[in-house]
This record gives structure tokens, sequence and C-alpha cells, in this order.
């Protein structure tokens, strides 16, 4: 039993010592593909307890490497995550803190020479909040940008939603750009992927009739994979699925019809299972063409799932609010040999972690001319989860006008989380004990809110962040 023990410690030192060496290597920097889904809730996938949709090929990612339980997205809404999964800062410190209004959105203006400044408020609002961009500023890093002077391919299929022409993905790093325009849902999940009002401007063209979105996404991201499998690639997959227009292939929704779900559940759970075939695809053409041990892949959503056709529980609430529901997101990563399989990590980890894990990975340069948000979760995730990250709080900053009662910022300490309305109360929550936020403990812990709150004030302002002030023309 001694010698079996001694054969078995040398070869744990050895596979440690592997993925330590290979994730640093510079000979052979792995290819990164990441997928980032549109809406996807905390419990849209099997892997994350649900019995109801069905999701082998995520489910299989999962098994295959770790699982986050404590991941979220940096905002309740699209754009502002995106950013920060760009730059691995926070929105407020990229400016980007609400969905971005496309072009047909804002009510004929086009595009103005530059982002708006002036804060926003009729008369009906105690507060003037600050405006949101119309596109994330050029000057922002992306992973994209990050990779390019190691000699990567880089690929964006799909949603975008940073910014109008001038800032498509092609103005922002990446090579070759699928689908990515200013649009924040798509016009159509079936070809000619048409809509009276909006389209994807000449971003992709169908193949044929009635061919449904998110195959076709899947299609272009596993061809970027064939064409670049002989030099280091970064695939930026963010399917518009499982945004609204809730659309689906009909004999796959009819699998999904039972007792006590609606015809709009049903298609929900269609156009998950369509996330899923792309997965699926994915993660097939890197077996078939041999990548799979040399890439990094990373599966998450940019904010929680939409109430009505998902259902959050045990979270409360969902996208858009500042509960659980809205902001904690699936999170996955795979790496053969370098994240051991079938783990699983409650380290509350964020969208800003990203780019330095991507970074890290790849043995790319972070900027040093300005601050990165998000950590490393390299270590974390090579350890199987067992090595912790430093302490540290995250934040979040929607400071706009949504849901009642109205503006809103977030801290997460440990397990504690203090929501910090502007016109509302301080809500207080243990999440070890109360995951679905149902008992606001602001009054029985005095110590702890005026503590959290301190630290939420000195977040923000090395942030930069921009805050909702009075208006003086409040009726």
């Amino acid at each position: 039993m001694n010698r079996l023990a001694l054969i078995l410690g040398v070869i744990l030192l050895s596979l440690c010592w592997n993925a330590t060496a290979r994730s640093a290597d510079p000979e052979s920097p792995p290819n990164i593909v990441l997928i980032l889904v549109d809406d996807l809730g905390w419990m849209d996938l099997s892997c994350q307890g649900s019995d109801y949709f069905r999701t082998p090929n995520i489910d299989a990612l999962a098994d295959d490497g770790i699982r986050f339980t404590n991941a979220y997205a940096a905002c309740a809404v699209c754009s502002p995550t995106r950013s920060a999964v760009m730059t691995g800062r926070y929105p407020a410190r990229v400016g980007v803190t609400d969905w971005i209004r496309a072009r047909f959105q804002r009510g004929g203006i086009g595009t103005p020479e530059q982002n708006p400044t002036e804060f926003l408020g009729g008369p009906n609002r105690k507060l003037l909040c600050p405006p949101n961009p119309y596109w994330m500023e050029h000057e922002e890093v992306t992973i994209a940008e990050l990779l390019a002077p190691l000699g990567y391919a880089s690929c964006h299929v799909g949603k975008w939603h940073l910014g109008d022409p001038e800032w498509y993905p092609t103005h922002q790093g990446f090579d070759v750009n699928v689908a990515g325009c200013d649009l924040g849902q798509p016009p159509s999940y079936f070809a000619p992927y048409t809509h009276q009002r909006y389209h994807f401007d000449g971003q992709l063209e169908p193949r044929k009739e009635g061919e449904f979105l998110t195959h076709r996404e899947a299609d272009e991201a596993a061809k970027f994979i064939r064409d670049h499998k002989d030099q280091p690639f970064f695939l930026n997959y963010c399917p518009y699925a499982v945004h609204t227009p809730i659309q689906a292939i009909e004999e796959v929704a009819k699998k999904y019809e039972r007792e006590g779900k609606t015809p709009i559940n049903a298609k929900y759970a269609a156009l998950v299972e369509s996330v899923d075939n792309a997965v699926g695809t994915i993660i097939g053409e890197l077996e078939e063409l041999g990548l799979t041990d040399r890439t990094l892949v990373i599966f998450t959503s940019d904010n929680g799932g939409l109430m009505g056709p998902t259902n959050n529980a045990p979270l409360r609430s969902g996208k858009g609010y500042a509960y659980e529901g809205g902001i904690r997101v699936p999170m996955i990563m795979k790496w053969p040999g370098v994240i051991p399989a079938k783990t699983t990590s409650d380290e509350p980890v964020m969208s800003i972690d990203l780019l330095p894990t991507i970074a890290a990975a790849t043995g790319a340069t972070i900027p040093s001319d300005r601050t990165i948000d998000g950590e490393s979760l390299l270590p974390l995730v090579q350890s199987g989860g067992e090595e912790a990250l430093a302490e540290r709080v995250l934040t979040w900053h929607f400071p706009h006008y949504r849901h009642a009662p109205g503006p809103y910022s977030i801290i997460r300490s440990g397990d504690w989380k203090l929501i910090r309305w502007d016109e509302g109360p301080v809500e207080l929550y243990n999440l070890d004990e109360d995951l679905g936020e149902t008992k606001n403990l602001s009054d029985d812990f005095p110590e702890i809110r005026v503590e959290l709150n301190a630290k939420l004030d000195a977040e923000l302002t090395a942030q930069g962040a921009k805050i909702p002030v009075p208006n003086p023309n409040y009726r």
C-alpha cells in the first residue's frame, strides 16, 4: 500500500507540473473558445439542477472541467456585461452601464459625433441619470487586441451589441465578424433573418430559406476553427439565443410541452437546446481536428434569465433586477490536462475575470496603463477549485431607471450582499443562509450595513462611476 501511495503521489505531482507547464508554454499557446450566451438563466441547464432543460453537450463540458456555482454577470442586462468580458473592467469604469440602443431605437438621430454626456430625466423622476453611450470607446483594449501580438486569429460570431458600425468587432481587434452588429436581439431566428424595422446590417447572408440562426452561427464557428486549425485562434461565440423573440423549431418545442409549462416555456427550452446543439458542434469540431487538449473553453451567460420564458428559482427575480436571478449565471471552464475534470467551485467569480484568465493562459500582456478589475482564475481552476482567490469584494452599478424603486448599486463581500437603491431602502442578505433573498437583514446587522455601504462608496469612487443627481425640475 505504501509503494502504491508513492506511485500515485509521483503521478499526481507529474500531472500538476504538466498542467502548470502547459499553461505557461509560449511555444504552444492554447486556443481560446469563449461561449457567451444571451439571457441564459442560472437554472437553465440540467447540470445546474434542472429537470426540464436538456443540455447533454453543455453537461459534458461541465463533466470534463470545472463548474462555478457562484458565478456572476457584471450587470443584470447585456451590453455592460459584454464590455466587461471584453475588457476585464467593471461596466462603471468602461462607462457602459445599460444596454446600448441600436440606431433604429434612437428616433432617427443616427450616429452622433460623440457619446452623450448630459444627464437625463423628466419631471416625473427625482433623479437625473447619466446617459448610456451608443458604443464602447475604441480606447478600450479587447481580448482580441490582447491576443493579436501573439499571432492569434480572432473571430466573433453572433451578438456584439457594443456599438455602431465603426465599433463593430473588426474595429475592435477581430479578424472575422459574423452577424455582430448594433442589435441586441435577432430580427428573426429563421432565415432570411429579416424584420420590418431592423436587420443584421449585411453581417449575415442567409444560405437557405428557413435555416435556424443558432445552427447557422455554430456552422460559422466550426468553419473558423477548421480554417485556422494550424495557428492559435480566439473564437468569441455569442449566440443571439436565448434572447427574445422566443422562436423555435416546432418539432423541437413539442418535446418540451407538458403540464404546467406554457407554449413560450416550450419554445424557450427549444432555444436552449439549440445552444446545446451549437456547443456540441463546436466541441465536435475541436475533437475531430485533434485540438481538444490545446483549447481552453469558457462557457457563461451575459445576465440572468428573463422571467416568463424561464424561471430562475430558487433565485429571486430575473434579468434586469438587482437580485440573484438577474446577475447570477452559469460558468464552466474546460482545458484537459490543466483543469481537473468533474470539479466545482463556490468561489464568487465574475465576467471581469475572463480577460485576466485568458491572458494568464496564453501569456498575453495585460495593459499597464489602465486598471483591470478582474483576476486570473487560472490558479483556482488548475487546483480543481481548491485554491481560493485573494479576499475581494464584487460590485455592480446600474444608475438608470428600469424597475422600482429605481437606480441601484450592489456589493458582495463573502456571503453578504448589500443592495442600495438610490430612491429606496438598503437591503442586506446573507446568501449562504438565504439564497432566495427573502429576509432583509439590514436592521438586524447595522454594523455590516454601514461597513458594506462604505466599501461600496469607495469602490464606485475608484471606478469613476457616474452617480445619479437630484433633478431640479422634479414635480
